[in-house]
């Protein structure tokens, strides 16, 4: 899989949804907003949770999602690959296959100019 291209395509989806389900995907937007600024934990934790969480629930789109945020926040290859390691033990064989994957889209949104990160 093309975890960048993937993700794009996620972004295009959520903005046709937007456009025609304005009230709870603006709700989930102030949602997502307010839940990965930063507080007692800064934004790159959380992002590294919301990492942790998408591999053991097995869903592609926020692996993409989460690891292209979790870089964009200033998290190293190092910390994505622990976080991998957190979601295996607690996730299982499952979450080993999505771990997998995760640094698969780690390695590949690594492999962009910086500045593709920021969109």
């Amino acid at each position: 899989m093309d975890y960048p291209a993937h993700r794009q395509h996620i972004v295009n989806l959520f903005a046709a949804l937007s456009k025609q389900l304005r009230g709870p995907m603006a709700a989930f937007a102030k949602l997502h907003k307010e839940s990965v600024s930063d507080g007692a934990l800064d934004s790159k934790t959380k992002e590294l949770i919301a990492l942790g969480i998408a591999i053991c629930i097995r869903c592609d789109g926020c692996i993409a999602y989460h690891v292209h945020d979790a870089l964009k926040a200033g998290a190293s290859k190092q910390e994505l690959l622990e976080t991998i390691g957190v979601a295996i033990m607690m996730g299982g064989g499952p979450s080993m296959v999505y771990g997998s994957q995760a640094l698969e889209a780690t390695e590949q949104f690594l492999e962009q100019v910086p500045e593709r990160l920021e969109s």
